[in-house]
């Protein structure tokens, strides 16, 4: 276990020295003015709204869609950072040779492994909880809405991202860092894609569509994480405004059933049982 730490220990000191924290401070400081802006703003436009002859509450849909938005733009950015921490985690520091000195015994590459991916890991995991509860927090401060479940929903998003992670470790075995960088956020890109038909195919009741979805969160299950962390955020909802915001901003909210948690352990797993058996194979 000291092993790991140490390799975790360098993994974000090299972070720090790349400056990769002071990126994505920068990125989310300039998040949080815009959220805080806008969510103050949009609350102040329907503080005069009351419920009308549907039965639409303005301010309980302003709250759901904002926050929903805000889980949306924290789980971009926890992922960013994730890819970041992770994208030259193997191929890209064999090649500048900082990979070799470190696989000595008694270290071994699993230990290596398990460092990096300990370390990325737990500060994505830590920055997502982080920017969640402050969007939560600005949310219910500036227009008094507070959702029923923020733990349980924030506690999926910050699952979601450590999925990513894994994925880019995985990925850093094979590929350079752009290419790493570049293919795991299109496989986020594509995987929040297909929530989005799921949304459209329950709409239209299009079985292919939900077929498409269904098979994604399973494969890319930080996916199915995401659109769980909407269902939880809206569930409790009633009536006309509860069917709206359900369907959620990039993507709608879908009850991912009782396996989910225990696929998510099951799935790192198996990544980190493949990125074993590719790196003990791998020329350094």
């Amino acid at each position: 276990m000291s092993d790991v730490l140490v390799v975790a220990a360098h993994a974000l000191r090299e972070s720090l020295r790349r400056r990769v924290f002071v990126v994505v401070l920068v990125l989310t400081l300039g998040f949080g003015a815009l959220y805080t802006w806008g969510a103050t703003e949009l609350f102040k436009d329907v503080s005069g709204f009351g419920n009308n002859e549907f039965g639409l509450d303005a301010r309980t849909l302003a709250g759901a869609t904002l926050l929903g938005l805000a889980m949306f733009g924290t789980l971009f950015l926890g992922a960013v950072l994730a890819v970041f921490l992770t994208l030259a985690a193997v191929r890209g520091d064999a090649e500048t040779g900082l990979l070799q000195p470190l696989i000595v015994r008694p270290l071994g590459r699993n230990h290596y492994l398990a460092g990096r991916f300990l370390a990325a890991a737990a500060v994505a995991f830590a920055y997502v909880g982080a920017v969640y509860t402050g969007a939560v927090v600005v949310t219910g401060l500036a227009g008094d809405w507070w959702p029923e479940r923020p733990v349980a929903a924030g506690l999926r998003l910050m699952l979601a991202v450590v999925v990513v992670a894994a994925l880019s470790l995985l990925g850093s075995i094979f590929l350079s860092a752009t290419a790493n960088g570049i293919g795991v956020l299109m496989v986020f890109g594509a995987g929040l894609l297909a929530g989005l038909l799921g949304s459209i195919g329950d709409a239209l009741n299009s079985h292919t569509l939900q077929s498409i979805a269904n098979t994604a969160s399973w494969v890319l299950p930080f996916e199915a994480l995401y659109r769980d962390s909407l269902r939880l955020l809206v569930q409790n909802i009633p009536g006309v405004t509860g069917a709206i915001v359900q369907l959620g901003p990039l993507g709608g909210s879908h009850k991912a059933g009782p396996l989910l948690l225990p696929w998510i352990v099951v799935y790192v797993a198996l990544v980190a049982a493949v990125g074993a058996f590719a790196f003990a194979r791998r020329d350094l």
